[in-house]
């Protein structure tokens, strides 16, 4: 399963930032003094990237007892991301959380949580996959699929394209770590 990567993400608002004229940086800092969270204004567009996101944003309720992963490798266990521009919206919450049950309990719980949102789909992985698609379709959004069908992880998918929700769960050590993901875009002729 793919890790949030927060510095990646930090340094690519920052580059588009830099590129684009008349910007306003504000970058909040934390005890330690790394970026926690930082926004880019422009009359262009926005970028919002946080490193505090809101279980709530994701839409789905965190499984009982489970804790959010703790930082490992520099990399952090949860991010909030939000791009908009003329024409286009992006916002990516995720956040990663560890339990000591096992994956089959886990996708179960998550089964009937993602029930609300339509038909859920499993697909079974190496990587977590997002479908995106920016286009604007005349036949309307297409739901998600998967995008493999062999490995260990498992995802399960609801929605779109333009507006999904994802848990993806895999084992780790005698129980599991999962992501919640939800992923919502829009191009000229939607809002965020």
């Amino acid at each position: 399963m793919s890790n949030i990567k927060f510095r990646i993400l930090l340094a690519s608002a920052v580059l588009v930032a830099l590129l684009l004229a008349a910007c306003s940086v504000n970058v909040k800092k934390e005890k330690d003094g790394q970026d926690k969270q930082v926004d880019i204004s422009t009359p262009m567009g926005g970028i919002h990237v946080s490193k505090a996101a809101d279980p709530e944003d994701v839409g789905v309720a965190i499984y009982p007892g489970a804790k959010l992963k703790e930082k490992g490798n520099g990399e952090d266990k949860s991010a909030n991301v939000n791009i908009s521009g003329f024409g286009f919206g992006l916002k990516v919450v995720a956040l990663e959380y560890e339990s000591n049950d096992s994956p089959a309990k886990i996708l179960a719980y998550y089964k009937d949580q993602l029930k609300k949102y339509g038909n859920v789909i499993e697909c079974h992985t190496s990587s977590l996959h997002v479908n995106s698609d920016f286009k604007h379709h005349s036949d309307g959004p297409h739901e998600v699929t998967c995008e493999g069908s062999s490995g260990t992880d498992v995802e399960l998918k609801v929605g779109t394209n333009e507006n999904q929700h994802i848990v993806a769960v895999e084992p780790s050590g005698s129980g599991s770590s999962f992501s919640l993901v939800y992923v919502r875009t829009h191009g000229k002729d939607g809002e965020i």
